[in-house]
C-alpha cells in the first residue's frame, strides 16, 4: 500500500499549524494536539476554549495560539456558538481518518505497560513499521513512559519483525482491541502508556501514529500544503 498524495499534504499541514511563526515563543502543542482538536470539532460540531483546555491539557495562552494557527491555515472559523471546522478542515480530517481509524482506552497488562494506556489503530500500514522504535521514541518525547507497537496478522497481534503473538496470554486485552478497534489484516496498533495521567498516554499514541505517517520514506522531501 502506498500513502496517497493527499495524506502527505495533510501531514505537512498539521506540522505547519504546530510550527512557530517567527518571532514567537516555543510552542507547547504539536501535530497530535491539532489532530485531537479536529476530532473534537468533528464530534461536537463546535468547541469552546474551556473544552479545549480540559481535553488537550494545555493552558489558555497555548489554546489561543492553537486557534490562531488553525485559522491561519483556514481549518476553522469562530462563530457566536464557538469554533467550528471549515470545509477545508473537514477534508483534512476525513483524509486523516482513512488511516487513523479508531482508538480505545486499554487497562494495564503485560503489553500495555503503565497505569494509563491508549491504543490507536493505523489502517493497513504494516509496511511503514520497522521494529516499533520510532513509535516508542515519539511517545517518550510527549513525556509518556513509552509505546508498544503491534501488527495485526491472521487474527493475531504480533510484535513487529517477528511471529510472536503478543496477546496469547492476554485474552481480555485481545478481545477488547478486536471489539473496539476492529482491526483488519496488516493494520497497526500503537499503545501509548503513562504512569501519571491518561491525557499523556492518549497524546503519546497520537504522536506516534502521526510520526509513522510523517517518517515513511514515500513522504520524505514533500513540503506542500493543501490550499
Amino acid at each position: 500500500m502506498i500513502l496517497t498524495h493527499n495524506v502527505h499534504l495533510v501531514v505537512n499541514t498539521l506540522k505547519s499549524i504546530s510550527s512557530r511563526y517567527a518571532p514567537s515563543r516555543i510552542l507547547s502543542f504539536n501535530s497530535a494536539h491539532v489532530f485531537k482538536t479536529l476530532q473534537l470539532l468533528k464530534r461536537d460540531g463546535h468547541v469552546s476554549r474551556l473544552l479545549l483546555i480540559n481535553e488537550l491539557g494545555l493552558g489558555e495562552g497555548s489554546i489561543k495560539t492553537l486557534i490562531k494557527h488553525l485559522k491561519m491555515e483556514k481549518l476553522i472559523i469562530t462563530t457566536q456558538k464557538g469554533t467550528i471546522m471549515t470545509e477545508r478542515g473537514e477534508k483534512i480530517f476525513e483524509e486523516m481518518s482513512q488511516y487513523i481509524c479508531s482508538e480505545t482506552q486499554v487497562p494495564k497488562s503485560s503489553i500495555s505497560i503503565a497505569e494509563y494506556n491508549h491504543a490507536i489503530l493505523l489502517r493497513n500500514l504494516k509496511f511503514a513499521i520497522k521494529q516499533g522504535v520510532e513509535q516508542r521514541d515519539a511517545a517518550i518525547k510527549m513525556g509518556a513512559k513509552g509505546a508498544t507497537t503491534l501488527m495485526y496478522n491472521d487474527g493475531k497481534f504480533l510484535i513487529p519483525g517477528s511471529k510472536f503473538n503478543a496477546l496469547k496470554e492476554e485474552k481480555a486485552i485481545e478481545k477488547l482491541l478486536k471489539e473496539n478497534l476492529k482491526p483488519i489484516e496488516n493494520d497497526i496498533i500503537v499503545i501509548g502508556s503513562d504512569d501519571n495521567n491518561y491525557i499523556t498516554a492518549e497524546f503519546a499514541s497520537k504522536s506516534a501514529a502521526l510520526q509513522t505517517l510523517e517518517n515513511h520514506e514515500d513522504h520524505k522531501g514533500l513540503e506542500f500544503i493543501i490550499r
